[in-house]
């Protein structure tokens, strides 16, 4: 059994205010995004010692078994359910650290390849809970329509708003931003003395060519002046007729949303860098 985890985008990132949990409220579009990791489950060898194991292939994962995600999925499914052992092959296509989700997206379907696998017939919703409790984002990955995101992301509302026939241009450099990089300097809307509700739904029905002065990202303030090639991308689309560009998440992912295809893998040799159009 196999299924495709896709990445996303973020449309516009607002910063709200600290949690008394230590997470920030948010507020964001997620946009799906046609680039998949491929994860797949079988029934565990008989000389497999562990309850769970994970193959991997493709682009480097970084840290140990037991920070990712499918594992976590499979132990937190395992507190309510006797799950059998399980292998999972993980092909990574999404790069870490890039403000994708890729991780995230990972983790979501990780559920629902359990609950299929073993008929556990677990209603949406309590999958829904059971992806919020693995990470801020998780849940998101369980629909694959355009969601207004708030809370830590979370809370979740589909909403009706589609890119499609734009083209897509995902550009990536060698560089990774922690959370806590991304979130050192940060300071909250809801700390800045002329702080103002922005409706983002607002903001994404006007025509693409007005977002570029409104619709914004708080994390690019933070992070470009500590790594300017993010900044350096995100010009050289413009420059390159991008209706629309921005940091996904809290990077190190640029993106420009095009009419064309830009062609424009040469630009970027050094990034990771995906184009293709929005279905």
């Amino acid at each position: 059994m196999i299924v495709f985890p896709h990445c996303k985008i973020n449309l516009g990132l607002h910063i709200l205010g600290k949690r008394p949990d230590g997470f920030h409220n948010l507020e964001t579009v997620f946009y799906p995004i046609p680039l998949y990791d491929a994860l797949e489950l079988v029934a565990a060898p008989l000389d497999q010692t562990e309850s769970v194991n994970i193959i991997m292939e493709g682009l480097a994962v970084e840290g140990n078994l037991n920070s990712n995600l499918v594992y976590k999925a499979y132990q937190l499914l395992s507190q309510d359910y006797a799950l059998k052992p399980v292998t999972f092959c993980l092909f990574k296509n999404i790069p870490m650290g890039a403000g994708l989700g890729g991780g995230s997206s990972d983790g979501a379907y990780a559920i629902t390849l359990l609950n299929q696998h073993f008929d556990l017939q677990i209603p949406f919703q309590k999958q829904l809970s059971y992806a919020a409790q693995l990470g801020s984002d998780c849940a998101y990955f369980l629909f694959n329509q355009a969601c207004l995101a708030k809370g830590r992301g979370e809370l979740l509302e589909p909403i009706s708003f589609s890119l499609k026939n734009y083209w897509i241009v995902l550009v990536k450099p060698p560089i990774h931003i922690s959370t806590a990089q991304a979130f050192s300097q940060i300071i909250p809307r809801q700390n800045q003395a002329k702080y103002e509700s922005v409706s983002l739904q607002n903001i994404l029905a006007e025509p693409i060519t007005n977002w570029k002065n409104n619709l914004v990202n708080d994390f690019e303030n933070s992070l470009f002046p500590q790594e300017p090639i993010l900044a350096n991308i995100k010009n050289k689309l413009y420059e390159k007729g991008a209706l629309y560009a921005s940091m996904s998440g809290s990077g190190s992912t640029l993106f420009g949303i095009f009419k064309d295809n830009p062609n424009l893998s040469a630009e970027f040799k050094n990034c990771f860098y995906f184009a293709s159009e929005l279905p």
